[in-house]
């Protein structure tokens, strides 16, 4: 457990690093979009890119390993979705609930800190669910979530919320690896360096921005005097942290007793990014939605404060 402790720690700590420069004022909040743009547009996509480019490409599109994990993450969205939706949750808060219950912070948090602890040939399982929640499950929430008006009106904004996936540099990243990992290209050491460079700055400042995020979030309810209730995302949080874990490693034990293709390691990649607390990003496709998006935000504050004790206590458990 204090091995698990010792990688794990650094990451979270980073976290609350992020956190305490933005609550202090020593990180404006105008500062933090260029984060999220140095993090999403230059330094995740290299990152991705070695992952993809080193990675076997029947690894990354292992369709075991996408079934285990689609099948969880849908499950899991239709289940939020039946125990939230109630009179003070409607059907658009209750799919962006959802989402934040399927959708763990792979990208920013997920893909650094479960390498350190399983080393890098975790990596292709991670950026597998990647792909997954951007095409599928993002896609689907935002369907949900825009439903209520009119079947076309689910299919416009799940056509629209593919569209988004696909102008994401993280997939296209993955893909361009990929191809040239399959290729047998070398690229030119200088431009081999930039990239090495890159790909090293974004778990640092990735974990920064999301406790600079939170806290942005966090100040924002506090000044528009939002109070929600703990019943109303607690709950959810705790969906994200065990009851999303546990239903991709029973799935996944259950797929290799029937002779899945699916090794040890990465069932237990796909299940430790499963613990990950909710994507970051969710909070801001609420408010984009006209969702409660401050109800939003404290799922993903209260599921990534807690994740430091159920994540390493599953990884202490696993490993």
């Amino acid at each position: 457990m204090l091995a698990v402790l010792a990688t794990t720690f650094p990451f979270f700590a980073l976290v609350l690093c992020g956190w305490l420069a933005a609550e202090r004022g020593l990180l404006p909040d105008s500062a933090i979009p260029g984060l999220n743009g140095f993090v999403l547009f230059f330094a995740l996509p290299c990152l991705l890119f070695r992952f993809g480019r080193d990675t076997p490409l029947l690894e990354l599109l292992n369709p075991a390993l996408l079934g285990v994990y689609l099948s969880s993450a849908l499950l899991i969205v239709f289940f939020t979705v039946a125990t939230t939706l109630s009179e003070r949750v409607g059907m658009k808060d209750a799919a962006f609930g959802a989402l934040v219950a399927a959708f763990p912070n792979t990208g920013f948090m997920g893909v650094p800190l479960i390498v350190a602890l399983l080393g890098n040939a975790a990596g292709g399982a991670v950026v597998s669910t990647i792909l997954a929640d951007l095409f599928v499950t993002s896609s689907l929430c935002i369907a949900l979530a825009q439903a209520g008006a009119s079947g076309h009106a689910g299919r416009a904004a799940f056509v629209q919320a593919l569209k988004a996936a696909a102008s994401n540099p993280l997939p296209w990243s993955i893909a361009l690896g990929a191809a040239l990992g399959v290729s047998g290209l070398v690229l030119p050491g200088p431009l081999a360096k930039v990239i090495a460079m890159l790909g090293d700055a974004a778990s640092p400042v990735a974990l920064f921005s999301i406790g600079a995020v939170l806290s942005r979030s966090g100040r924002a309810n506090r000044k528009a005097g939002r109070v929600t209730p703990a019943a109303l995302y607690l709950p959810v949080a705790a969906i994200k942290l065990l009851l999303h874990p546990a239903l991709v490693f029973a799935l996944g034990a259950a797929a290799r007793w029937l002779g899945a293709p699916l090794a040890w390691p990465q069932l237990v990649a796909l299940t430790l990014a499963a613990a990950l607390p909710s994507a970051s990003n969710v909070s801001l496709l609420a408010e984009r939605y006209g969702a409660d998006n401050g109800r939003i935000a404290r799922i993903i504050l209260a599921s990534t404060g807690l994740a430091f004790f159920s994540f390493s206590g599953l990884a202490a458990l696993l490993i």
